[in-house]
């Protein structure tokens, strides 16, 4: 026979998880970054459409300026910096940093059929969005009828 347990005194049953519980009390005993990285590695989107690629970069309060695009055998890098907020000394300070700081630099090797003399590059709204088009010249696939 089988033992069932049940708790019919709802007051004494946990009211969180302990989960929960357990992350609160780790929370604190975690080494906590109260200053900016030197670098960060921001988030891409790739998305493929009739037309060719486009490529999201997550670049949020990061200046045009900043920005560099190159293209070198095969593979399109893309780099910068953001700057973090200046420390000062009795001013305000960091409690906790989540935001990307410092350098970044991501790379993507980009296929045969991609037209790199046509990319365009615009930065809106902290996303850095490349439009990738196809090369109309060249041809990927092709079938060849049996005579």
């Amino acid at each position: 026979m089988a033992t069932l347990l049940y708790n019919n005194l709802p007051s004494l049953r946990p009211s969180r998880a302990f989960n929960s519980v357990l992350n609160e009390m780790l929370r604190d005993t975690l080494p906590s970054q109260k200053a900016p990285a030197d670098s960060f590695l921001p988030q891409a989107d790739i998305v493929e459409s009739p037309e060719g690629f486009e490529l999201h970069l997550m670049l949020p309060g990061v200046a045009k300026g900043n920005v560099k695009i190159d293209f070198q055998d095969g593979k399109l890098t893309v780099s910068g910096e953001r700057k973090a907020p200046e420390v000062i000394e009795n001013g305000p300070r960091f409690r906790r940093v989540e935001s990307g700081y410092g350098t970044f630099s991501r790379t993507f090797q980009l296929p045969e059929t991609v037209d790199v003399t046509s990319i365009e590059a615009q930065l809106v709204d902290g996303v850095l969005r490349l439009n990738l088009p196809f090369d109309s010249k060249k041809v990927t696939k092709h079938q060849i009828e049996v005579r």
